[in-house]
């Protein structure tokens, strides 16, 4: 094998065989309910939030995901929830997502009708444990629990 060969498979591994980074928001409104996201290609309640983009951090990411999605701003950052990094976490590929819950205010709305459904809170007691996305009902369950985690 070339040198030259060598480097471009070394260049593709880099480049396509790395996990992608996102973040997901856990959005509390100041009376404690969790706003979840309706995503369209599922079907399945999910908290919103999606990948880094090129020369963001995560809480921006965070930020503009909460937004896009939910309709929200990002009032506080509470805290980190966790970094979840199983290769199976997300069907769709392997991603690690970083878990935030963030204290929120506004009306929670649809603002990209090509990605979400439908918008809605849940009380704490009345949260779709059985038709979540991914693996949201871990994020939910260590935010519950207080937990930080890195799994």
């Amino acid at each position: 094998m070339s040198y030259f060969v060598h480097i471009l498979r070394t260049l593709a591994g880099l480049l396509f065989r790395r996990p992608i980074l996102g973040t997901c928001v856990i959005p509390v409104l100041p009376d404690g309910t969790i706003v979840l996201i309706l995503r369209r290609d599922n079907r399945r309640w999910s908290l919103p939030g999606g990948l880094v983009d090129w020369g963001e951090d995560v809480i921006t990411a965070a930020r503009r995901e909460l937004k896009e999605e939910a309709g929200l701003e990002h009032a506080e950052l509470d805290r980190l929830v966790g970094v979840y990094s199983r290769p199976k976490r997300d069907p769709r590929f392997h991603s690690v997502c970083v878990a935030v819950a963030v204290q929120v205010q506004g009306t929670p709305s649809v603002a990209d009708p090509r990605e979400v459904l439908e918008v809605r809170s849940f009380a704490p007691d009345a949260l779709p444990w059985d038709n979540l996305a991914h693996d949201h009902r871990e994020h939910l369950e260590d935010f519950f629990q207080g937990k930080t985690v890195l799994a």
